[in-house]
């Protein structure tokens, strides 16, 4: 199987203009199909942006809104996956989400965010409780979290034990928690073995300051990219080759003594 070449979007769009957002995902979409790569991946609430306030349920839309399918309709045309993040309505809740559509315009997968970090997501947000969502693409099985997710250990494991070989994970991080990004993320990828993709917002929003710093990280626990602390569209590729041999090589998962870890629950 060839290696997945994936497009990270740093990049915080205009907050407040759904319309705006949508567009640059479609010119992003094109611009990064044109250099070969089969997944996009955009950063948290990307379609609304992040620091939007009490417009949170004014801008959330079901999951398979306008949006979605506006959204569908560039991935078809283009001809890659796509991933973003948005305020998802269901009822009368709204959750901080993130859905995967796949290259030919059918949504493949829809994950709401299990850990809300900070009093404006509490306040604003019902956490999910689905804690692994999966979907294949391209010969790998990709799996979706958001964010602050990521910083729970038991949260990734539970996405190596599911076998997931990609974890797509949109983030809204900010100042001063660029350790995150730097350090935390590789790690993640390594004891799990597997890629991890993280995509984050750029630049002062709101009362926010997004640090940027997006990586796709291997399972050696080497970042493939890096990117710097403003907008740009980073590249680069999980290698289900490279993948297999990584975890024939690394015994974490082989090693492990579920039976040692009760308390840990």
């Amino acid at each position: 199987m060839p290696p997945l070449r994936t497009a990270l979007l740093q990049n915080s769009g205009r907050p407040g203009d759904v319309r705006a957002n949508l567009a640059l995902l479609d010119e992003t979409a094109e611009r990064a199909a044109a250099l070969g790569a089969g997944l996009l991946v955009c950063p948290e609430m990307f379609l609304t942006g992040y620091a939007i306030g009490d417009d949170v349920p004014r801008l959330a839309e079901p999951a398979d809104g306008p949006s979605a399918e506006a959204v569908a309709q560039t991935a078809a045309r283009q001809g890659l996956a796509v991933v973003y993040g948005y305020p998802e309505r269901d009822g009368e809740q709204v959750y901080n989400s993130a859905r995967l559509i796949g290259p030919d315009g059918t949504p493949l997968a829809n994950y709401r965010k299990t850990h809300l970090f900070g009093e404006f997501e509490q306040k604003h947000f019902t956490a999910g409780d689905q804690p692994v969502v999966q979907a294949e693409l391209g010969g790998l099985r990709l799996g979706l979290m958001i964010c602050y997710d990521v910083e729970f250990p038991e949260n990734v494991r539970a996405h190596a034990l599911a076998g997931t070989d990609l974890l797509l994970v949109p983030t809204a991080q900010m100042h001063p928690f660029q350790f995150v990004a730097e350090s935390l993320v590789p790690v993640r990828a390594f004891e799990n073995q597997m890629y991890v993709a993280y995509v984050n917002r750029a630049g002062a929003e709101g009362e926010f300051e997004f640090v940027g710093l997006s990586t796709l990280a291997g399972p050696d626990g080497i970042a493939r990219t890096r990117g710097g602390r403003g907008s740009e569209l980073l590249f680069a590729e999980a290698d289900p080759e490279f993948l297999a041999a990584s975890r024939a090589g690394n015994p974490y998962l082989r090693d492990r003594r579920p039976g040692l870890y009760g308390s840990l629950i």
